[in-house]
């Protein structure tokens, strides 16, 4: 980008898509025109957080300019922590965040969430083409890998991590980094862990200190995590993640007052990510302490209130905090906001159903039975519906003595529930409803459930019809949809049809899907490994006859 460019150099610069996200028109056309001077003409603005979401779900860009703050109680920083969990950009898009600030608070929020780079105001043309260029070359050498990543072809993107550490040997501490953070999400711990020991071998780097101890955490060894995650935080007191990871490790051992101990202490450091907010508040609902939870989530309600990633599930667990707390009057007032301000938006009228369910059930209204069955009528796959959304409902069922429709969100949960530590959950939820005879009885039903449903497609895989095995085993991922060894048997049983009866791309399309579902739900599966190594033996033995196949890795 420096100048005098070379034609090709031009041209690529030419090409690139620059979306800017500043609320100031007047630094809108000074950006538009320092771009224009560094060969980037195609530039979109968008002066707010909504609307430039709105742009990226319409576009793709190469790189993002975002203002720190837009004003309105919107900020970069918590643009960019909704844009990334909602998967609205890929990892090649460059995200630099432009601040003039330098407090301490932003400045640590802004670290935190790791945008490719960050420049701050005043700056110059010269500066903006140093940053441009430095983010440019840098994702030079990344994208191949970060495509095969995105594609879910995770042996690949690691084998293209390994080039990549050879041919660019300035970005190998990265590519260390990127190559062991999938090896750990496909169950490889050891081969994870000893990338990490690679790099802390030539200087002691917070993240892979982090990924040592998180392989504790994976492996259940919860003594050796919490060990490691309170020496990496009095080292690094700064590095919040350390924090998030340690708050998750209380949680697994049950102690819930440390988690949110520590998930307060990082909120200190870094007050503007609403995920810790929202944790905190479901934690302190756990422990029965309605006033912390009314505080925390009425600051996450106050935090996303102009945002386009606004949840009603975040009033609806303020009226639950607000009830617990004994202040029924503003559990009434935010029930009321929930049906003015967020009409129209999907989980809107069963966040007001049960809310109102909530309520009229705390005052003793006769109503609330009624609102407590629209709820669950309107319980919806389609949707995505937290866990804790589907435990109030579950109580507020079991308090107007709707035992059925209690049940029936109670096997919802469970056949979407992917690991042990979640259905222990569920079952203290009903310990603590006094129902804990419930409990047993359905996770008992859940167990025979997939006992059966993994035996009948086992028996039809052995006689020899793996077309029946397929769809019985697609049958059960649509009963359980969430459940991990469904999923993972429902792909094995994609790849015993290819394996006897010949490539399908169907099945195999089917297959790399379940195998990226299972990979995002149970990150660290030990079986996953074996799972990607059978699809790449079929793929190995299929190419020869022609078959236009592609890895799910």
């Amino acid at each position: 980008m420096a100048q005098p460019e070379s034609s090709a150099s031009q041209s690529k610069t030419e090409a690139l898509t620059v979306l800017t996200v500043e609320p100031q028109s007047s630094m809108q056309t000074q950006l538009r025109a320092m771009l224009g001077k560094c060969g980037i003409t195609r530039v979109v603005a968008a002066p707010s957080a909504t609307q430039a979401a709105r742009k990226l779900r319409e576009s793709r860009f190469d790189i993002i300019l975002c203002e720190a703050n837009l004003g309105d109680q919107q900020d970069g920083q918590r643009f960019l922590e909704d844009i990334r969990q909602h998967h609205l950009i890929p990892l090649s898009t460059l995200f630099i965040m432009v601040t003039a600030e330098r407090g301490h608070d932003r400045v640590v929020s802004t670290a935190e969430l790791a945008p490719n780079d960050y420049i701050l105001k005043p700056f110059t043309l010269e500066t903006l083409q140093e940053r441009l260029e430095r983010s440019l070359n840098k994702r030079e050498a990344f994208v191949e890998s970060w495509r095969l990543a995105e594609a879910g072809k995770t042996l690949d993107a690691i084998a293209a991590c390994e080039k990549g550490e050879r041919k660019y040997p300035q970005y190998e501490t990265d590519f260390l980094r990127l190559r062991a953070e999938m090896l750990s999400n496909i169950g490889q711990a050891d081969e994870a862990q000893a990338l990490y020991r690679r790099v802390l071998e030539t200087r002691s780097i917070p993240w892979a200190r982090l990924g040592l101890a998180r392989m504790h955490f994976r492996l259940r060894r919860y003594e050796e995590a919490l060990r490691e995650f309170k020496a990496l935080i009095d080292e690094t007191p700064l590095f919040l993640d350390a924090y998030d990871w340690l708050a998750r490790t209380y949680e697994a051992m049950g102690q819930l007052e440390a988690a949110r101990d520590t998930l307060e202490r990082a909120a200190r450091l870094s007050p503007m990510v609403t995920r810790r907010l929202r944790r905190i508040g479901e934690v302190s609902l756990e422990l029965g302490d309605g006033v912390a939870a009314e505080k925390v989530l009425s600051e996450v309600v106050r935090q996303t209130r102009f945002s386009d990633f606004r949840d009603p599930e975040d009033h609806m667990q303020l009226v639950r905090a607000q009830l617990e707390s004994g202040a029924t009057d503003r559990a009434e007032a935010t029930l009321r906001e929930l049906k003015r301000n967020l009409q129209g938006m999907p989980k809107t009228e069963l966040c007001t159903a049960l809310s109102s369910a909530m309520v009229l059930s705390r005052k003793g209204d006769a109503r609330a039975s009624e609102a407590a069955q629209q709820a669950v009528s309107l319980l919806d796959t389609k949707l995505d519906i937290s866990v804790e959304l589907k435990k109030a409902l579950t109580q507020v069922c079991l308090a107007e003595k709707l035992d059925e429709q209690a049940t029936s969100v109670v096997m919802d949960i469970l056949r979407n529930t992917p690991d042990d530590a979640a259905v222990e959950g569920v079952k203290q939820m009903l310990e603590a409803c006094g129902r804990q005879d419930l409990g047993e009885v359905l996770t008992g039903r859940l167990r025979q459930e997939v006992r059966q449903m993994m035996t009948e497609g086992a028996e039809l895989a052995k006689r020899g019809d793996h077309a029946a095995a397929v769809t019985h085993m697609i049958e059960a991922v649509r009963r359980m949809p969430g459940h991990t060894l469904v999923l993972f048997n429902a792909a094995l049983a994609h790849l015993k049809y290819i394996e006897h009866c010949g490539w399908d791309e169907r099945y195999a399309a089917h297959a790399r899907i379940l195998i990226k579902r299972v990979q995002k739900q149970d990150p660290g599966n030990s079986r996953l490994v074996a799972l990607h190594a059978y699809f790449d033996e079929l793929e190995r033995r299929h190419r020869g006859k022609g078959a236009a196949a592609q890895k799910p890795n």
